[in-house]
């Protein structure tokens, strides 16, 4: 039987499928009406339990005015009719069913459903060098960033940067996967050193999660930057 896919509604079971649909492995939710029109939130619902629950539970509508056999197998009256099956048993019956009914009947069915596949976590790449970011990338290269940040606000004219800039680039290197090391040209990026007050530069900003854990203002020498980065790392927030 052909299962909704992610983006779509439920399948529209036919009298070619109901062997399927009583004999699944899968739990099966199943909506049988006689081709009325259904609540919107009826159809929402019922779209919402065939996307989240896709691989766990097989959720269909079948219109008992095109297939009959459904109307005569599950006893369908004149009202729509809600049915869990769990290996062609039915387990619950719902008829004029309500958004609340469709929660309740999901439910009931993941007790008897497959765990969940365990979700793929996305993994940042892992760059070995300091990116540059401005005004308009700020937000999703530091803010959002799965890695936690180390952010210069820097210069091209300002000597103890020049003197910081050589560290940093090791640093992304040794710690590249772990981190990323994120530079803002203060001169280019004006409003980004007002956002974050920076006074003097070079200021070393500490982000993680979207939060800024710290922020340090002058040239720090490489086996304090080490330190404050491996601190970043193993912090939790």
């Amino acid at each position: 039987m052909a299962i909704a896919p992610t983006d779509a509604p439920p399948s529209l079971a036919t009298s070619t499928v109901l062997d399927d649909v009583v004999n699944t492995d899968l739990p099966v939710l199943l909506l049988v009406w006689n081709g009325e029109t259904l609540r919107a939130e009826v159809k929402t619902e019922l779209e919402n339990a065939a996307r989240d629950h896709e691989g766990r539970i097989q959720v269909v509508k079948a219109d008992a005015s095109k297939t009959p056999e459904y109307a005569e197998r599950f006893e369908l009256g004149k009202h729509p009719l809600l049915i869990g099956l769990v290996n062609g048993e039915i387990l619950g019956r719902r008829p004029r069913p309500w958004k609340t009914d469709i929660q309740g009947m999901v439910e009931m069915l993941l007790t008897h459903a497959p765990a969940a596949a365990p979700k793929k976590q996305e993994k940042a790449p892992a760059v070995s060098k300091p990116v540059h970011v401005t005004d308009k990338t700020f937000q999703k290269e530091v803010l959002e960033s799965p890695l936690p940040v180390l952010v210069d606000f820097w210069a091209e004219w300002c000597g103890p940067c020049k003197q910081v800039a050589p560290i940093l680039d090791k640093l992304a290197t040794e710690f590249a996967g772990k981190i990323r090391v994120a530079k803002v040209d203060v001169d280019a990026n004006p409003g980004l050193s007002q956002a974050f007050r920076v006074m003097s530069i070079p200021t070393l900003m500490f982000v993680k999660s979207g939060k800024i854990v710290g922020q340090q203002a002058g040239a720090l020498p490489e086996h304090v930057l080490r330190n404050a980065i491996q601190q970043l790392v193993s912090l939790t927030v």
